[in-house]
């Protein structure tokens, strides 16, 4: 006899004869029964299952169990127990247990991965369910566990078919079943997780990242609570496919690692306990080289870290860090349109880390340290998910900081060390043990030490080797010994291999010292004025490493070697050769960076940051203002294109505070006159140097674009808007046509708005092609401001035919997004998103994740008319995107776009949570979030007439149109341009009049 409790209760003949049970009550009574085959219930229990009521009496029960008896016969056996009753049937034969059984095999196939027989034995599981379990007795205190548990297994088991499916190869479909589960059970999280999954296999993931902001959103609302670890990295898994730029992974490793296996994995297991992981020791025992192969270990395998490698050791002083983070994990500072309102490089920072798993190694802390310690401080409070590995030749004092000091190796490595190192340069090498043990013991056991003395092996045997050594350093074989000792015995051996350079590439070697994160081979060769032949003479003396293409020196080998070239007198002779080297690459790149080449440009200039850095530091140090001034305007297109123009700030504030009266030559009236105001009275002596009023401009506005930059623009303004005029107001346009629109994107919104807007449209047609568009873009924003949008489109068309006809992807993204909103704000909807996709296509390329963030938003609100589930994908993106990128203001658009999502479906809770959260991180003083301000706010607005609040929505608007009023915005039409719906839009108007 066969017996089913999956659905309603019923009993088969084994001819498939259905057994006749009879009414409710005895179906009750069985279904508890099979729920425990042979073990007793008790007899209050089976009394509950058949009247709930509890009017069912021992003796009523005791005849239903007669009556059950006679209808199962011989089949079944129900027995009588102390306390009540039991059945004795084989548990196959009940459908409840036969699916427990199944599903528990199909589980461990899955777990196995034997995903075919998983979904074999998992299909015939759920096909024994016929309806909801116990159906009919599930609510009766009874019942009500058993048939809880079974409809959780039952869940289980269609979340591991579906998961074995996808692993055959994906399954056609899954989809809108996927759906219906997440809709009916939006708190299962493994089911979501499979929904994300399915959704990305088939589209990428716009719609994935939806449902997990869906997911998210559900979590937070009904339970207070977070997605689970593993939904989360199945989110962070979401991003990195995402196009935008990775961090800067540890560097490449040339030589395999010996001797310290066992510390790597004691390093990688401290960090899965603390946070932050300092490795101690002096220069040359090896920290750097254990942290790449401890975040090589954190960095590998399912639910890996990401990991970020930050080499610290260029930077001067702590002024740049935050900046050099940044840039390691490959984001910019700001977006393409100027900026992201009030945030600092360290807010951006945050929210950029807020809620990713990454392991950050900062490297070569100790002439930072405190900078480093107050900065990672405040990541690791902020950022619950980050971890620190830091090396340094002493802690940063960070509470909570564990610390590793990295000790020299034990003897047997330092042997293997030697030999694998010596081998290298001499093939087949052999000696003495003892003979390479008292080498390496002289060594302190110091890796630097030892990779240096095996260098010479190509020239020198073994027995000489350890001869000169000894007589070196004065001893045999020293014992344990303090850092201090260690310190000058590996600056004994750097000194002594140092002098075995011939004199050739003692100039080479000192000379390559001012490089900041290495060089190309053509930038070494002429800045120390050496050949090819001379640097790999230095590689194979492990003095210079080369990988990639560029050579670089180890921080301890530079240090001495720094010393070297100052006690040459070389240093301001070879820091200006450097500079002029990167003033003439910076100078080559500009123009490229305005046409198709810009991303063959981007890159070279980007390997190059710090030697740009370097440069110009010289320059303000020298102090060279003409080289500086040079250097700034050469790199600025770079900067700004990168979104790091903040990173020079210190250095031009610094040069306008020290150069003294700007430039003259051919514009020496105009600019003199100019400065005159800046310094106080009259027109200014001009200096020997002639025809850098322009470029004096452009370090008006680099400096103004960092933290400290706001009092240097006010005194600078007035004279730098005079020498602009003047650069741009001749015959022969300017050199560098992006200071035009820097200018006008820093003037916009202040008191001299139309003065600028006057200076860069009037170069419409200019010879300069650039210059020309950007112009026309400019110019276009005229009549836009006073309705004539026909005149509007045809200035914006000018402008991106010609950006198009250069091959400035930014040009012509940032005039498209501009025609995308004319052609939305007509109603031609279509056209407007098509404009969206080919910008967005372009920021792609150039890797603007929050500029990508803000064309999603914008071709979402085009979408959410028509379409509003593609309009929920692309917000969700964006969101994602921005708190990728770190932007508050890309960000908070999102999140208001997903607010209004929320509204749209009749969940005004959700939608308020969300407008309040994008409200939170709105920068109310900056233009380009005045739309993003103004629409949160009225969307609110229509969340209290929602629920019926009309003062708090009056009050909303209000607000709503205070917002506005700084642009101007104050009709119905003039906030529809905002963004703004019709009807909210008058709304708004109406709450001011009331007022």
């Amino acid at each position: 006899m066969l017996f089913g409790i999956l659905g309603e209760t019923r009993a088969w003949h084994d001819d498939g004869a259905e057994v006749p049970l009879g009414g409710p009550a005895r179906r009750a009574l069985l279904a508890l029964l099979l729920t425990h085959v042979g073990e007793a219930v008790s007899a209050d229990r089976l009394a509950d299952a058949v009247d709930p009521d509890g009017a069912l009496s021992a003796h009523a029960l005791q005849s239903q169990v007669s009556r059950l008896r006679k209808a199962l016969g011989p089949g079944a056996a129900i027995e009588q127990a102390a306390t009540g009753y039991r059945i004795v049937v084989p548990q196959d034969d009940v459908d409840a247990w036969r699916f427990e059984r199944l599903a528990q095999e199909g589980r461990a196939a899955l777990r196995a991965g034997d995903a075919e027989r998983a979904v074999t034995l998992l299909r015939d599981a759920l096909a024994l369910w016929r309806g909801p379990a116990l159906a009919g007795v599930a609510e009766s205190e009874s019942a009500r566990p058993a048939a809880a548990r079974l409809e959780e297994r039952r869940l289980g088991a269609l979340e591991d078919r579906i998961e074995a499916e996808c692993l055959l190869g994906g399954r056609p479909g899954a989809v809108p079943e996927l759906r219906e589960l997440v809709g009916r059970h939006p708190l299962r999280e493994r089911l979501a997780g499979l929904l994300i999954r399915a959704l990305f296999a088939e589209g990428g993931p716009a719609a994935a990242l939806v449902a997990y902001e869906e997911t998210r959103r559900h979590l937070a609302d009904e339970l207070g609570t977070d997605p689970s670890p593993e939904l989360t990295a199945l989110y962070e898994e979401l991003l990195k496919v995402d196009p935008g730029p990775a961090p800067t992974a540890p560097p490449a490793q040339l030589t395999a690692f010996v001797g310290r296996a066992g510390e790597v994995a004691e390093v990688a297991g401290r960090l899965r306990v603390a946070r932050l992981v300092t490795l101690t020791g002096p220069g040359g025992v090896g920290k750097t080289r254990l942290s790449v192969e401890v975040a090589g270990a954190v960095g590998t395998g399912p639910g890996a870290d990401e990991v970020c490698f930050v080499e610290l050791a260029p930077l001067r002083d702590g002024a740049g860090l935050p900046q050099a983070l940044l840039s390691a994990l490959g984001l910019r500072a700001t977006g393409l349109g100027m900026g992201d309102g009030g945030q600092t490089p360290v807010d951006r920072l945050i929210a950029a880390l807020a809620d990713r798993m990454l392991l950050l190694v900062l490297d070569n802390c100790e002439h930072v340290v405190d900078e480093i310690a107050a900065l990672a401080a405040r990541l690791l409070a902020a950022c619950p998910r980050l971890r620190v590995l830091a090396t340094s030749r002493e802690p940063l004092g960070v509470i909570g900081e564990s610390l590793w000091p990295v000790r020299p190796l034990d003897g047997d490595a330092a042997v293997r060390l030697f030999v694998a190192r010596a081998g290298a340069v001499r093939p087949g090498f052999t000696a003495d043990p003892e003979v390479v043990r008292r080498i390496c013991a002289a060594l302190d056991d110091l890796p630097l030490a030892i990779e240096l003395a095996a260098a010479r092996i190509r020239t020198l045997d073994v027995d000489e080797l350890a001869g000169r050594l000894d007589d070196r350093l004065g001893v045999a074989a020293r014992g344990s010994r303090g850092s201090d000792e260690r310190h000058r015995t590996l600056r004994s051996v750097v000194a002594w291999s140092w002098e075995l350079l011939s004199a050739p590439e003692q100039r080479a070697a000192r000379r390559f010292t001012v490089f900041a994160g290495g060089a190309t081979a053509e930038s070494a060769m002429r800045v120390c004025d050496t050949d090819g032949e001379t640097l790999e003479a230095l590689v194979d003396k492990s003095l210079l490493e080369v990988a990639g293409g560029r050579y670089r020196m180890l921080e301890t080998i530079g240090a001495y070697g720094g010393e070297r070239l100052d006690e040459a007198g070389e240093r301001d002779a070879v820091g200006r050769a450097h500079a002029r080297r990167f003033l003439e690459l910076a100078r080559t790149a500009d123009p490229h960076l305005r046409r198709a080449e810009q991303l063959e440009w981007l890159p070279r200039l980007t390997a190059e940051h710090g030697n740009l850095l370097a440069a110009l530091r010289w320059a303000v140090e020298s102090p060279d203002a003409e080289t500086g001034l040079e250097l700034l305007a050469a790199a600025s297109h770079y900067l700004w294109i990168r979104g790091i123009s903040a990173s020079v700030a210190p250095q031009a504030i610094t040069l306008l505070d020290t150069m003294g009266p700007v430039p003259g030559g051919a514009m020496g009236e105009v600019v003199g006159e100019a400065m005159g105001e800046v310094v106080g009275g009259g027109a200014a002596e001009a200096p020997p140097w002639g025809g850098l009023g322009e470029e004096y401009v452009l370090c008006v506005l680099l400096a103004a674009s960092g933290a400290a930059g706001h009092p240097v623009w006010l005194r600078h303004r007035a004279a730098a808007g005079r020498a602009l005029a003047a650069a741009w107001s001749g015959a022969r346009p300017g050199r560098y046509p992006v200071g035009l629109f820097l200018w006008m994107m820093r003037n916009a919104g202040e008191a001299d708005a139309q003065g600028a807007f006057a200076l860069v449209s009037a170069q419409r047609d200019c010879p300069e092609p650039w210059a020309r568009a950007a112009a026309r873009y400019v110019s276009g924003f005229g009549p836009l401001g006073e309705g004539g949008t026909t005149l509007a489109e045809e200035a914006f068309g000018a402008a991106a035919r010609g950006f198009r006809e250069l091959g400035d992807r930014w040009g012509t993204a940032l005039v498209l997004d501009t025609l995308a909103g004319l052609a939305g704000g007509r109603g031609d909807r279509v056209r407007a998103v098509a404009l969206t996709d080919e910008a967005l296509a372009l920021t792609e390329q150039l890797g603007a994740l929050d500029d990508r963030a803000d064309l999603l938003v914008n071709r979402a609100d085009h979408r959410a008319g028509e379409n509003p589930a593609s309009a929920r994908a692309d917000y969700a993106e964006a969101a994602a995107l921005a708190r990728r990128a770190g932007s508050a203001t890309g960000l908070a658009a999102a999140l208001r776009g997903l607010a209004d999502m929320a509204l749209l479906d009749g969940d005004p809770a959700g939608a308020e949570r969300l407008y309040e959260e994008a409200l939170e991180r709105v920068d109310p003083h900056w233009v380009k979030s005045v739309g993003t301000r103004v629409r949160t706010l009225a969307g609110l607005g229509r969340v209290a007439e929602a629920r019926g609040d009309l003062a708090a929505a009056r009050t909303r608007y209000r607000e709503a149109a205070e917002a506005a009023a700084g642009t101007g915005a104050e009709t119905p039409e003039a906030l529809r341009l905002l963004g703004l719906p019709a009807s909210v839009a008058e709304r708004v108007v109406e709450a001011v009049s009331a007022r």
